[in-house]
């Protein structure tokens, strides 16, 4: 009996090798062409159905004549969103490999931005396509900007560079999303009146700053009885995000309300439990993880600003390849949604 193919090795060939014919019987077989004995025939379509192979897209790339390779550009460290990102385009090994697609993973400090341009510039050449979760700077912006004059098709994820030539951004509306997490907090402290902390990952995150924007302008006009004191900048880690928020909390008792921009949201959680005010605070952050959904059971945090990180990969891969290809993009398909999640309404 042959041999079962792994996800990861579905192609044209190796459905052929299975089935023991030549590349030129497959595609003769793909469509219906003459001169292919029966028991042949019945061959090709045994091996393409034993391993769930979708020969309609494969031979679509086979006469396209080359294959493709995307590199992603994510934060270095444990970010448990883009964790989630990550794990899904794992999860698309088969349906890249049937577009004869590959996808790399580059770690990079995103919040460096001198460290994250030279990640940038080392891609210049070797790629068809690059995605970056991106730092707003003019290092940064410099570096997508040759990598597109260089013919390289860029996206940028989950946190933008409107100002580069980049050709497209997968991710959520940011100012959107940072209205809603406002008007929660507010609503939510509800005829109490006090201080609200911000912990952001950084500013010079386009995502991170245009979600700050957002809170402010709707705390400054639904909610004037509530002070927004100055943002603190944990670098997404968990550590510095602690150590930040529990200084801030020692001086500060009068804290009422707390927005948690980005990620760090462990450190975020145990400083306010240390303080034993984490009931007493309303706590609103961002996206659905194993941690954030356990807080929220748990009443530490009040709601989650969330979007979806399957979403992401997969529009992130679908618009480079239709820039790769020429093709136009479903701008309405590729269309990140921000969803509130509270304990109610867990997925």
């Amino acid at each position: 009996m042959a041999e079962t193919l792994t996800a990861t090795a579905l192609t044209l060939k190796d459905i052929a090798r299975e089935a023991g014919v030549s590349l030129a019987t497959v595609d003769r077989v793909l469509h219906n062409r003459p001169g292919v004995r029966p028991d042949t025939v019945r061959r090709v379509k045994e091996a393409i159905e034993r391993n769930s192979f979708q020969p309609h897209v494969a031979a679509a790339e086979l006469a396209r004549g080359r294959a493709r390779r995307f590199a992603f550009v994510m934060p270095s460290g444990p970010n448990p969103f883009m964790q989630q990102i990550e794990a899904y385009l794992g999860e698309m090994a088969a349906w890249l490999s049937a577009r004869r697609l590959s996808v790399e993973m580059v770690a990079t400090d995103v919040f460096d931005h001198s460290v994250l341009a030279a990640s940038l510039e080392a891609l210049s050449g070797d790629y068809d396509g690059v995605a970056v979760v991106a730092l707003d700077h003019p290092g940064v912006r410099a570096a997508i900007n040759d990598l597109v004059d260089a013919g390289t098709r860029v996206v940028t994820l989950v946190s933008d560079v409107p100002s580069s030539r980049r050709h497209h951004y997968v991710g959520i509306d940011n100012i959107a999303a940072g209205r809603a997490a406002g008007a929660l907090v507010g609503r939510l402290v509800g005829q109490r009146s006090g201080k609200v902390a911000i912990v952001a990952g950084s500013q010079g995150l386009r995502d991170h700053a245009e979600r700050i924007f957002g809170f402010n302008q709707v705390m400054a006009s639904e909610f004037p009885g509530l002070d927004v004191l100055p943002v603190l900048e944990g670098r997404d880690e968990d550590d510095r995000s602690e150590q930040l928020l529990a200084r801030l909390l020692s001086r500060q008792a009068d804290i009422v309300g707390l927005y948690n921009v980005g990620a760090g949201t462990q450190g975020v959680a145990k400083a306010l439990g240390d303080s034993g005010r984490d009931k007493q605070v309303v706590f609103v952050g961002h996206d659905v993880t194993a941690l954030t959904r356990r807080l929220l059971l748990q009443g530490v945090m009040d709601a989650a600003i969330s979007q979806n990180p399957g979403h992401e990969a997969r529009a992130a891969v679908r618009v480079l390849l239709a820039l790769a290809r020429g093709e136009p993009i479903l701008r309405e398909q590729e269309k990140i949604r921000i969803d509130i999640v509270m304990r109610d309404n867990l997925p």
